[in-house]
């Protein structure tokens, strides 16, 4: 039964009540209220049923079936399906992408206290998607979701006090909503916080905490913490200069698509810091760094090319191909 026709089973049985004798109104009350009760119960049960079938539908990847679950549940109220029918809208997961209609539906979620909504709003009014850019109104539901708990808009907090976004600059502020996110575990702000500790910024420069909070975040799989890391082995910054151990997580974090580590890596093996001088690995990944347009990498392979022989430079262009392929193929 929709909304709809719940609106005219209530006019109709106000009507009844109204001209019923003052003695038996009480009666008709009660039995109203147990009616819309039931009805509520079922319409609940109902929308939860629809609900629960676009979450198997989604992780099954049948993203289109899952759409028209969430749809039926969303337009009987249920929150969590708003939410998730925003997330197909926001990232075009079995519909067109509409980012519009993603804010619709974020919206309705979020204006129910929905943590995951309020943050995906929050985005939506940072990046003007579905709605003209305003960075205020992203901080206004940043923070609803922040306060609730959820990481990702306190990463979020973190960033827009950062970098004075709808909001006034002040790293102080920024330090104290990436360690709400940090322990929770999030890997971006353990990320972040550790480069406040390697600056100075909104705290007391500290080389061996940023080391720590880099550790964290690059033990998650966090490419950019991985190649700080490798810095701070390569420099000895908070932790024992070690060139094997900077190697291996410029490794981690080349071998994840980072140009700038990539290039590390690669001068790495140029002069052999850490491992076996090799000019032709050398040359591999900075000329990867150098395809992603990282700057550096350009002087970087002139120094390299000049390291080979013809062969070598012949073995160097065949190795680079062979990985460019393993990457499609992957």
């Amino acid at each position: 039964m929709n909304e709809q026709n719940n609106s005219a089973l209530v006019r109709k049985q106000s009507s009844v009540i109204e001209k019923a004798a003052p003695g038996a109104k009480r009666i008709l009350s009660g039995m109203v209220a147990d009616t819309l009760a039931l009805l509520s119960v079922r319409i609940n049960a109902e929308a939860e049923s629809w609900f629960g079938k676009g979450v198997s539908c989604y992780v099954a990847q049948d993203y289109e079936e899952a759409v028209k679950c969430y749809s039926k549940a969303a337009e009987q109220g249920h929150i969590e399906a708003q939410f998730s029918l925003g997330v197909c809208y926001d990232f075009g997961d079995g519909v067109t992408q509409d980012h519009a209609e993603a804010v619709k539906w974020y919206s309705k979620a979020a204006n129910q206290g929905i943590a995951g909504a309020q943050n995906n709003l929050g985005n939506c009014y940072r990046d003007g998607h579905g709605v003209t850019q305003d960075y205020e109104e992203a901080v206004k539901w940043y923070r609803r979701a922040a306060d609730q708990g959820e990481a990702r808009a306190q990463f979020s907090m973190g960033i827009c006090y950062g970098n004075g976004q709808g909001v006034t600059h002040d790293y102080t502020e920024a330090v104290k909503w990436y360690l709400k996110a940090a322990e929770q575990g999030n890997a971006a702000s353990q990320c972040r916080l550790g480069l406040h500790y390697d600056l100075g910024n909104g705290v007391s420069q500290n080389a061996r905490e940023a080391a720590k909070w880099y550790r964290k975040a690059a033990e998650q799989g966090y490419s950019k913490a991985q190649r700080y890391l490798g810095t701070c082995y390569e420099n000895g910054n908070g932790v024992p200069q070690n060139y094997k151990e900077a190697i291996k997580w410029y490794r981690k974090a080349a071998e994840q698509g980072d140009a700038e580590a990539q290039c590390w890596l690669g001068m790495s093996y140029a002069t052999g810091d850490g491992v076996s001088q090799d000019a032709v690995e050398a040359y591999l990944w900075v000329k990867l760094a150098e395809e992603q347009g990282y700057e550096r990498a350009s002087k970087a392979l002139d120094l390299v090319e000049a390291l080979l022989s013809p062969e070598q430079f012949v073995e160097a262009e065949r190795r680079h191909r062979e990985f460019q392929l393993s990457k499609h193929l992957d």
